[in-house]
């Protein structure tokens, strides 16, 4: 067991909640609007340090001047978050920080339902989905993503000024060329580990000879694309007259892309669902198994109503996988 007990005050629509966890599966029951997922979003707030959803004040429960979320771990230490209506802040061995400091965050798997349409969304819900994987594990990746969004912000709106030069543009080309390359670096590094891994897992849960895997399009463009900070940073000079009309950054890593292959096929079109469905528990199954890897724990399951996508046979394999992990799922009926 890692976490046994949640408590929620005024929390989305509750007023106050708890959950008391049980040794391996924890279910929250109840109707769809009844908050079920906001418990799953504390949880993970409390233990990775922000919602996976949204900003404090729309979490904030309408008509309250503050929220508060407390977990308590397995060995004792407790977790309490608190949002004023200003500020938020994490208590921890009863110190406070504006920031859950890296030390207490702890790994988290999430599945939620919108991730069995992964292969069929928008290159922009792609990107969210692996850069959380990867930030999982890597700090300093989450780091060098913010970095990058506040310089593209930057830069874009140094676009839209008529009297921008290439010279007001230097310093923010630099800093994206950088850190643009060190994430796609990263990026690219993920999809060859999960290939590695992908169809075999796949195989497993579909019991075939199907072959599955991800090409990753770095800047929207071509599989495998090469290119070093000097030639990020020229095309980005380049680009300086057709960003100007466009008012915003039409080159970079903010445009990369992932695609998914099925038997030589782009699985978008050619996947059946049962067979999209599979090919995202694979993924999920391979996410949870890198997380362990490169943190050494072993990290917390929360499905949100994911049972309602799969089939009996698929539900089986999602239970089997994470029979050793600590879940919390929720549902509208109860599924164990």
């Amino acid at each position: 067991m890692i976490i046994k007990r949640v408590e929620l005050v005024n929390f989305r629509c509750h007023t106050k909640y708890q959950l008391e966890c049980v040794e391996m599966t924890s279910q929250i029951l109840g109707e769809n609007g009844a908050g079920k997922t906001s418990v799953l979003e504390a949880i993970y707030e409390a233990m990775r340090g922000k919602s996976f959803r949204a900003v404090d004040t729309e979490i904030l429960k309408r008509g309250e001047e503050f929220y508060r979320v407390e977990i308590e771990y397995n060995s004792g230490e407790r977790i309490v978050v608190v949002y004023d209506g200003v500020k938020k802040q994490f208590l921890v061995e009863d110190k406070k920080f504006t920031r859950l400091p890296k030390k207490n965050r702890y790994p988290v798997i999430l599945f939620e339902p919108s991730d069995m349409g992964l292969i069929g969304t928008s290159p922009t819900k792609k990107r969210d989905y692996f850069d959380r994987f990867i930030g999982g594990f890597d700090e300093k990746y989450v780091s060098d993503l913010n970095k990058y969004k506040k310089a593209l912000k930057q830069r874009n709106e140094t676009l839209k000024s008529d009297l921008v030069t290439r010279d007001a543009l230097f310093s923010w080309n630099v800093l994206l060329a950088k850190l643009g390359c060190e994430i796609a670096k990263k990026r690219r590094k993920l999809i060859t580990e999960v290939n590695n891994e992908l169809t075999d897992y796949y195989r497993s849960i579909a019991e075939n000879k199907d072959k599955v895997w991800i090409e990753y399009l770095n800047f929207g463009e071509i599989e495998e694309i090469l290119i070093d900070e000097s030639q990020y940073l020229r095309r980005l000079e380049t680009d300086f007259e057709r960003d100007k009309i466009l008012q915003h950054t039409s080159f970079g890593i903010h445009k990369d892309n992932y695609k998914f292959i099925f038997n030589n096929q782009d699985a978008d079109g050619s996947a059946s669902r049962g067979e999209s469905r599979s090919v995202i528990l694979a993924l999920k199954f391979i996410e949870a198994k890198k997380l362990q890897e490169n943190t050494g724990k072993k990290p917390l399951v929360l499905l949100d109503d994911v049972f309602s996508e799969l089939d009996k046979k698929r539900q089986k394999y999602l239970v089997k996988n994470f029979q050793n992990h600590q879940v919390i799922l929720t549902s509208v009926t109860k599924n164990l």
